[in-house]
């Protein structure tokens, strides 16, 4: 249990430090001053969300109250990083119990999902503590950088104590594709150059660590010196010094080396060697009297191509990461006793790759030694492929193996384990190819057992999450679930969503509620408390809305989500249900070529969950031809605004030519709509029977 304690103790410390709270009295008469950035982050219509960011530019307050009035008819429906509360147009935000203060210049970002009905216009006016503060309605401009935070308080645990060292490293992300981007430089993937302002921002969402990849194959000469680029060594030194400046714990490694050049090494091992061991000499070199908090990771995802299998594979894994170990020991200074991170085989946490790794550790016996995996789930759901759509018992069990795997091998032993990746494969894409509730539900549960398993998490951003220029979230649903579950649990419900039929009469509608050690303590729609025993029943852990409550919230009938409900537990984030008015959708008609086809679509209010795809003589079509449902986004994609459902050239390019194929389209509501196509070499042919 002091492992837990200390885990608790460095997380809470660490995050008031963050939020700029101080552990003494603030002086009386304190002068308020504030500015208030007001941001939209999404807007469906009848729903929206937004982020409100205030700036103290006065003296220290704590705690810290924010008041604003709607100039139209908007409701908050679920808020986070304070207590919300409405009443007719009038909202007051309080600072939560946890970082009840906002230092001098500091910055704290509030975020809520919200209804509105007419003109969505953004309030203007603002006051914390009765002070009025400058508003920026939306569009906003990009929102002034969070000046960097008080380093945590949190002492740098001794070398030796790798287990508290790790627990303090509790919550981290990754600075993906940046500086591990392959091309020319930092930027070739998309990404815009790295600043202090983006580690900043980072810090104030309350992350404790950093893995910063990076890639060196591109920026390197030949043999026999392999000498990296000075500038590119000085510009990963640079981003390094920023985060340790912010406090961070902060992870570098030898990242998309390990397929670029690493994995050849089981035919080309003394050249492979000799270029690793270069790398690491320069790092260590370069690195070694940096502070303590500065992390080595030997080997991102360890692979190798034309090994004779799995023991030649561990072998020479184990000379990677023993040379590794050796070299940056050798190198002296704080590299004597620096934290050192060593990979399974492919981050796998199957068991034959943690035993060949536990195999290492016990050889090396140094005790300033960290385990690491990578965890992307089960697969079939990570991407939505196989009818993978819902977080179910095969998906949680995949999940409780792999942690419970190296909890007992590792963590068990005194050996600490850090998750440097976790994540769902699908959002190398977007968020949006799992379902929300269901993606919201394998967050809640991953952080949660990661606590149980005494596991650090590293989340996988490469700028599909936090936006490293508007210092937004572009899922705040999402992280105020990934946050709430460092620390606590929240409940969750079967679904997120309640369908109503338009074309039949409306009757009562049941969820399962999935309490999660938490209790119900009630629904709301807005502001408004729904009545018990009226307006919902709860019956054990069934959750069921009356026909009366739900007619007065479906309204006029309009497809699409009418009304938002909020169900709040004793603890953790509320749940979002919304409640959706549908009916069959309904396809025609279409031709079109296998590089251009879309499935004409009125989706009715209904969202598409999976496709199926057969032929005449009941095969699997299409790619993954092992299934019949086929891969979210990859094989297929709904737009839901222009009206289609796009079958993408992956999916023709797996259809044999001239063979009709039944597609089965799957929705949310239950509804199922059958189409057919028809390839003949690049035409397309669409028919409904």
């Amino acid at each position: 249990m002091k492992t837990l304690r200390l885990w608790a103790l460095s997380t809470a410390v660490a995050l008031l430090a963050v939020i700029g709270v101080t552990l003494t009295s603030p002086a009386a008469n304190a002068a308020v001053a504030c500015s208030v950035t007001y941001a939209k982050t999404w807007d469906g219509g009848s729903g929206f969300g937004a982020n409100i960011t205030i700036k103290n530019l006065g003296d220290a307050v704590s705690p810290w109250t924010l008041t604003y009035t709607w100039p139209g008819a908007q409701q908050v429906t679920q808020g986070w990083n304070g207590t919300w509360t409405q009443s007719g147009r009038n909202v007051t935000v309080t600072a939560p119990s946890y970082a009840p203060g906002l230092a001098s210049g500091a910055s704290v970002t509030v975020g809520f999902n919200g209804s509105s009905s007419g003109a969505n216009v953004a309030p203007t006016t603002f006051a914390v503590n009765g002070v009025s503060c400058g508003g920026t309605p939306t569009p906003t401009p990009t929102p002034t950088p969070t000046p960097t935070p008080t380093p945590t308080s949190t002492p740098t645990p001794s070398p030796g104590n790798a287990q508290a060292v790790v627990a303090a490293m509790q919550p981290g992300w990754n600075l993906g594709n940046s500086l591990d981007a392959t091309g020319a430089d930092e930027t070739s993937w998309g990404n815009p150059r790295i600043t202090a302002a983006l580690l900043d921002n980072i810090r104030a969402q309350g992350f404790n660590s950093i893995r910063i990849p990076v890639t060196w194959g591109q920026h390197q000469g030949g043999a026999p010196g392999y000498t990296i680029d000075a500038a590119y060594m000085n510009r990963v030194k640079e981003v390094v010094d920023w985060a340790l400046a912010d406090g961070f714990y902060v992870m570098i490694n030898i990242h998309h080396d390990s397929w670029q050049w690493i994995n050849t090494m089981p035919t080309d091992r003394a050249n492979v060697l000799a270029r690793y061991n270069a790398t690491w000499t320069q790092i260590a070199n370069t690195f070694r009297d940096s502070s303590a908090k500065l992390v080595f990771e030997s080997v991102n995802e360890p692979q190798f191509t034309g090994s004779s299998g799995d023991a030649q594979n561990a072998t020479l894994l184990n000379e990677l990461n023993t040379s590794f170990r050796d070299i940056v020991r050798r190198s002296g200074g704080n590299n004597a006793s620096r934290f050192l991170v060593l990979p399974t085989l492919h981050t796998s946490a199957d068991q034959a790759r943690i035993d060949e790794l536990a195999a290492t550790f016990t050889a090396m016996n140094d005790p300033n030694l960290i385990a690491t995996v990578h965890f992307y789930g089960y697969w079939p759901f990570s991407v939505n492929v196989a009818g993978g759509t819902r977080f179910d018992a095969t998906v949680q069990q995949d999940l409780t193996g792999a942690f419970d795997r190296v909890h007992a091998s590792f963590v068990a032993r005194g050996i600490p384990v850090i998750i440097g990746e976790y994540g769902l494969l699908g959002f190398d894409r977007h968020t949006g190819t799992i379902q929300q509730g269901e993606k919201l539900k394998f967050f809640e549960f991953l952080g949660h057992y990661a606590r149980s398993r005494q596991i650090t998490t590293m989340l996988w951003d490469n700028g599909q999450h936090f936006g490293r220029t508007t210092f937004q979230w572009s899922d705040p649903e999402l992280f105020a679930q990934i946050r709430s579950s460092w620390t606590t649990r929240s409940g969750t419900a079967s679904s997120d969503q309640v369908f109503v039929a338009k074309a039949s009469a409306v009757t009562s509608k049941t969820l399962t509620l999935n309490l999660n050690g938490t209790s119900f303590t009630g629904l709301r729609h807005g502001n408004t408390e729904l009545v018990r025993g009226t307006d919902y029943t709860v019956s054990g852990d069934q959750l069921t809305l009356t026909a009366s409550a739900l007619t007065r919230l479906v309204g006029s009938r309009a497809y699409g989500v009418n009304a938002t409900l909020s169900a709040r537990f004793s603890q953790g984030v509320p749940w979002r249900i919304d409640i959706v008015t549908y009916d069959r959708p309904t396809v025609q008609n279409a031709s079109g070529t296998t590089s251009a086809f879309a499935v004409p679509t009125a989706f009715k209010g209904d969202r598409l969950a999976t496709m199926e795809a057969k032929y005449a003589d009941g095969s699997n079509a299409g790619p993954h031809n092992w299934t019949s449902f086929k891969e979210f986004d990859v094989a297929f994609a709904p737009d839901y605004a222009a009206g289609t459902i796009t079958l993408k050239p992956a999916f023709f390019a797996e259809v044999d030519d001239g063979a009709r194929v039944t597609l089965t389209l799957h929705f949310w509501s239950g509804a199922t709509v059958t189409y057919h196509v028809t390839r003949s070499g690049s035409s397309v042919t669409g028919t409904t029977s």
